[in-house]
């Protein structure tokens, strides 16, 4: 894992929020509605507080989505157990939370609080899986073969009950050490073999380092910091389920799913002809995303040869269908069919698509509340996903200006990420070359203009760090 902090002064958020129009407060009836459902929670019919559950989530985390328990199954293989809070149960259809929560779209993070999708009473209180209180959820239960295989999977409603609510700091820690708690001493087992199947189905993800500012003392931190081992084993399990989702949903012929082109053909063969030069070697017959697990992005070549390939990741969008399976259903990322159900706390989409699966599972025709809206969620998801983009690029780039306003004229060292495209001939003349560059320290990726090799350590000078506008800027020295 890789942390770099720097430290930069108070820094007002406020004009990110402006910019973007992000609600302050919910409105009244919303939030009587909410008061209401935290006051009498759900208790589902289905008992399943035997299960010790435990959450795993960035620390400091309140609104808990996901508690899992792996097991071994007594014939050979796994047993996923995943609860997903039951927001659904908590939002009534047609109210005014319901509205509201189409406003939103999605809990939007920005470094001096949240902008939550529902109220706090809900999203970090009745509806969210804290530890040692029963909750509402929906529970996912995956049986896996040896290899990692689907072999049997069931949905339903219950009452679960987490025991520990577990960061992925302390959760890698105690894996380095041998001594992970038995609800998920397995994921490092079963999240391997999930991503070794996803690698031989031609499954991409991009080890991109986080980009993060963080509270400290009276001011801020600028962090970058690369996911740990632990992370990615969790995401598999939320990724397995949302193919399991997906399975659901195509076989009954209605849902919602997240869907993304496959790589084109032409910008895997620019990659590959990137490789080369970049000293990254691409065995024959693999595919880019066997290529892209073997890195180590904090090295300058592989770094910028991972931002090349980011160009293979293009084209995500939601997809509704009623009847009719789409023409193309999969994710070319995940290189399946895949599905957003295991967040519906922070993300619209989840709730309705969760409740399609459930009647599914059942065989009970799919709810009108949820069946009508599925046309409607691509484009609301598509705005909220711009404005959630905004927010997390806006407040990087105002503390990366703050940080650096009074370095104008200094020389840092920096990796080259990124070089433009030679110019077209009917490019405009004197146009200044240039690309993207990554700074030692600060942890700061931004312009750069000059004649630049890409994949290489060279030296910048800083030309402009205005906190007005946001913009940094360097030139190579």
């Amino acid at each position: 894992m890789v942390i770099r902090r720097v430290l930069a002064p108070r820094i007002d958020f406020g004009a990110v929020r402006r910019e973007l129009d992000l609600p302050e407060t919910f409105p009244p009836a919303a939030r009587r509605e909410a008061d209401e459902a935290a006051a009498a929670p759900p208790r589902p019919a289905a008992d399943r507080t035997d299960v010790p559950f435990v959450t795993v989530d960035p620390a400091g985390s309140r609104d808990l989505d996901q508690a899992m328990h792996l097991a071994r199954r007594p014939g050979g293989g796994f047993r996923v157990t995943y609860a997903i809070a039951d927001v659904a149960a908590h939002v009534r259809p047609g109210g005014a939370l319901e509205e509201e929560t189409w406003r939103r779209g999605q809990t939007v993070y920005l470094p001096d609080g949240n902008v939550p999708l529902h109220p706090e009473n809900l999203s970090e209180g009745a509806a969210s899986l804290l530890p040692d209180v029963d909750r509402a959820a929906v529970v996912w239960t995956i049986d896996l073969d040896a290899d990692g295989g689907t072999v049997a999977v069931h949905v339903e409603r219950a009452l679960v009950r987490s025991r520990a609510q577990l960061d992925y700091v302390g959760v890698q820690s105690d894996a380095d050490a041998g001594r992970l708690p038995e609800p998920i001493a397995l994921l490092p087992e079963v999240g391997a073999l999930l991503t070794a199947r996803g690698l031989r189905r031609g499954a991409i993800n991009l080890p991109l380092p986080e980009q993060d500012v963080e509270p400290v003392g009276d001011g801020w931190r600028l962090v970058l910091r690369g996911p740990v081992p632990m992370e990615e084993h969790n995401a598999q399990i939320s990724l397995l389920t949302g193919m399991a989702a997906a399975d659901l949903m195509l076989a009954g012929r209605v849902g919602l799913l997240r869907t993304m082109p496959a790589p084109r053909p032409e910008a895997v063969q620019r990659l590959r002809a990137a490789a080369a030069p970049l000293g990254v070697h691409w065995p024959d017959g693999a595919g880019p995303g066997v290529v892209l697990a073997g890195l180590d992005p904090s090295q300058p070549r592989a770094a910028a040869f991972v931002d090349q390939a980011a160009e293979l990741m293009r084209g995500a969008a939601y997809t509704a269908f009623d009847g009719t399976v789409p023409e193309q259903p999969e994710h070319g990322g995940v290189a399946a069919a895949y599905a957003h159900v295991t967040a519906p706390l922070r993300r619209l989409a989840d709730r309705y698509a969760t409740e399609v699966c459930l009647a599914l599972h059942d065989g009970r025709e799919v709810p009108d509340w949820a069946r009508t809206a599925l046309p409607k969620l691509p484009e609301a998801m598509a705005a909220t996903d711009r404005t959630a983009s905004a927010a997390t690029r806006g407040a990087i780039e105002l503390a990366e200006a703050v940080l650096l306003a009074q370095r104008v004229g200094e020389v840092f060292d920096a990796a080259v990420l990124d070089v433009d495209a030679p110019p077209s001939p009917r490019a405009r003349p004197g146009r200044q070359p240039g690309g993207t560059v990554a700074l030692d320290e600060p942890p700061v990726r931004a312009r750069c203009s000059g004649d630049l090799p890409l994949g290489e350590r060279i030296r910048v000078r800083l030309v402009t760090a205005d906190p007005t506008t946001r913009a940094v800027a360097f030139e190579r020295a």
